[in-house]
């Protein structure tokens, strides 16, 4: 099953940063308000760079520069991925803080939408 972490990060901006694995190396979403609780909740989703699976465990200081800050693992565990297309991730996260499913959704500019799904949306 692949893994998936959400750091918190204290940059310039307080935000989280999804990593989810695909393919050897962790593709990463910077999430500027924080993760959906509520099903219909909607966040943008702005892509960075992958990053290398070994980060999945990091926690620490970044120093000066790019991604400076405070990086905390906020929540960590394995995933179910229903689908992964270029313009939509549909995927069940199962970590100790949340175990719903969530939709990444190209919209505009590369950017994407980051929504908590409905429990019914996931089992039809």
């Amino acid at each position: 099953m692949p893994r998936f972490v959400i750091h918190e990060h204290w940059a310039s901006h307080h935000h989280c940063d999804l990593r989810l694995e695909r393919g050897g190396v962790l593709r990463s979403f910077a999430i500027p308000k924080g993760i959906p609780q509520m099903s219909g909740e909607r966040r943008l989703a702005i892509p960075v760079e992958d990053h290398p699976f070994s980060y999945a465990d990091f926690e620490g200081e970044i120093p000066e520069g790019y991604g400076r800050g405070i990086v905390r693992i906020w929540d960590e565990g394995n995933s179910e991925v229903e689908k992964w297309t270029d313009g939509e991730i549909l995927v069940r996260f199962l970590g100790r803080r949340i175990q719903e499913p969530y939709a990444l959704i190209r919209f505009w500019k590369g950017n994407w939408l980051f929504t908590r799904r409905k429990e019914e949306d996931h089992e039809s």
